[in-house]
């Protein structure tokens, strides 16, 4: 809806004064939209990739010099050279996704739009994204809004944050401002050969505790470090269990959001 593919069955979207999704206002706006789908390409398939971006040229009516330069830093930046001259359905997901990106920031947008922008994605193209898209944020003050599942992601790109279950919003504002509402939440990770029998451990804490065995083999225990103190969570853990390791961690986003989810509010 906010690309303008959707109309809103109710309510308003407005973007400089404007709407996507009117008939009159859609073209004006798409030169100020940039947009990347996780899953599809705005690239020509059969066409080697140079070739879509001097289409986007002529389409955005981007002066050469002016698309040159861009293209330029773009290609320096998500190290686009090599596949240049590549048929776009011949490039790796990790390549396409560059590209992808490169395409739709080509015409210096005032907006992106990234829909799961690192799905799929090895580390290290990952990595590359991610630095890019933090660079454009800086230097060109692009405004950036993208869906994605995964936490890291929304640490390393995100001051804003909205968080959506079956079309309710549970969510919107910083992420500083949910762990100030939600506590210092911590986390301690034992890997042990005793049983653990979680609810007698809870009720112990007065449920003041959360107990998870992860697929690693560790049990995790998340605990408000303004209720317990660690020394009693220590003692009581070398007490019960035989521990043979042990990892303290602090509060992360992932736990956040389950927190959220699970109170189906903040």
């Amino acid at each position: 809806m906010m690309t303008g593919i959707l109309t809103p069955t109710k309510g308003e979207i407005l973007f400089d004064g404007k709407k996507p999704y009117n008939s009159k206002d859609r073209k004006g706006l798409l030169k100020d939209i940039g947009v990347v789908f996780g899953q599809r390409t705005q690239l020509w398939w059969d066409l080697p990739l140079r070739d879509s971006f001097d289409l986007y040229r002529d389409i955005y009516d981007i002066p050469k010099k002016e698309d040159d330069e861009r293209l330029k830093y773009l290609s320096d930046l998500l190290n686009l050279e090599p596949i240049m001259l590549s048929q776009v359905r011949n490039l790796y997901l990790g390549q396409r996704m560059r590209a992808d990106l490169a395409a739709a920031l080509i015409h210096n947008p005032k907006i992106l739009f990234l829909d799961e922008p690192t799905i799929d994605l090895d580390v290290l193209v990952k990595d590359k994204i991610t630095q890019a898209i933090l660079k454009i944020n800086k230097e060109f003050n692009t405004t950036i809004i993208l869906t994605t599942h995964d936490m890291k992601d929304i640490q390393k790109l995100c001051n804003l944050v909205i968080i959506i279950d079956e079309g309710y919003l549970l969510y919107d504002g910083s992420i500083n401002d949910i762990k100030r509402k939600i506590g210092d939440l911590r986390h301690i990770f034992i890997l042990t050969s005793s049983k653990v029998d979680i609810e007698k451990v809870k009720a112990d804490f007065s449920n003041d505790i959360s107990i998870e065995f992860k697929d690693t083999g560790y049990y995790e225990f998340t605990y408000d470090a303004d209720r317990i103190k660690v020394q009693k969570i220590f003692g009581y853990l070398t007490e019960k269990f035989e521990i043979q390791d042990l990892k303290v961690g602090g509060m992360s986003l992932e736990t956040i959001v389950k927190t959220i989810y699970a109170n189906k509010s903040i």
